[in-house]
């Protein structure tokens, strides 16, 4: 009697097919906490809302602020959308310090997944964050008839923006809490570093308008970049000053540099 054929084994996961499980395992743990607690996208949405309806409408009547051709409201949006980015994503480090002392982090840190798998995971999970961002100014600017464009193009390559600008500055972040390692520190540098960045960039005005030395911080921080796709992304009669390509290919050179550094540094915040 021939005996029955074994059960076929399922075929060995390859290593970086393993790798991208992990990132994804790690993203998802960080998504759940969102689900968990909704409320806080509704917290978040304040601060675009103001900006846009306080700032956005008191700014707008100072000649010579915004663009040539166009509204100020139009010219800000984007601005303000980075701006919600950074100031969720720069925060994130804080995170990291809760899960050290919850003992969370010492369970990564003993887990087999790689280090830049940690921080990848992390990085991510902050996009998604950036993502809700996103959507809530994209409501805000259709509700205030600013110049949005709505093809589908734009739209993915602005979701594109928003998650890669997010994960940057959430890798930044954890390497600032690598450093500083405790919340009060961790809060006091956040909060000192978020204005300069905001402000030297280009965010809520033209670099045209800029001194020659905040030209030259503007040009090295990569907040200017993202805008500068943002503004090209989202409003239908704009371009980008330093060429599409060129703002995804710096701030995917930032990312990369930054997550190395935060993969590199992330075992010292358990000490």
């Amino acid at each position: 009697m021939a005996s029955a054929p074994a059960a076929a084994k399922p075929a060995p996961i390859g290593p970086i097919a393993g790798y991208f499980t992990q990132v994804f395992a790690v993203a998802d743990a960080e998504v759940r906490k969102l689900r968990h607690d909704p409320s806080e996208l509704l917290t978040r949405a304040l601060q675009p809302a103001i900006w846009l309806l306080l700032f956005g409408q008191v700014m707008a009547q100072v000649r010579g602020l915004g663009p040539a051709n166009g509204r100020y409201l139009d010219f800000l949006a984007p601005g303000i959308l980075a701006q919600s980015v950074l100031f969720a994503a720069i925060f994130y480090g804080i995170a990291a310090i809760w899960e050290r002392d919850l003992g969370v982090l010492h369970r990564y840190m003993v887990s087999p997944a790689p280090r830049t798998a940690l921080v990848l995971g992390k990085a991510i999970s902050s996009g998604v964050r950036g993502l809700s961002q996103g959507t809530i100014v994209y409501f805000l600017a259709i509700a205030m008839d600013i110049d949005i464009s709505l093809a589908p193009a734009d739209i993915l390559g602005a979701a594109a923006m928003i998650v890669l600008g997010s994960a940057l500055f959430s890798t930044f972040s954890l390497i600032i809490a690598c450093i500083v390692k405790t919340r009060d520190r961790f809060m006091g540098i956040g909060q000192v570093l978020t204005m300069p960045i905001f402000f030297a960039s280009n965010a809520i005005y033209p670099i045209a308008l800029m001194p020659p030395w905040l030209r030259a911080i503007s040009s090295a921080n990569p907040l200017t970049y993202e805008v500068d796709a943002l503004r090209a992304l989202m409003l239908k009669q704009s371009t980008s000053a330093y060429g599409l390509g060129a703002d995804f290919a710096i701030l995917a050179a930032f990312t990369a540099v930054f997550t190395l550094v935060a993969a590199r540094m992330y075992p010292r915040l358990t000490t």
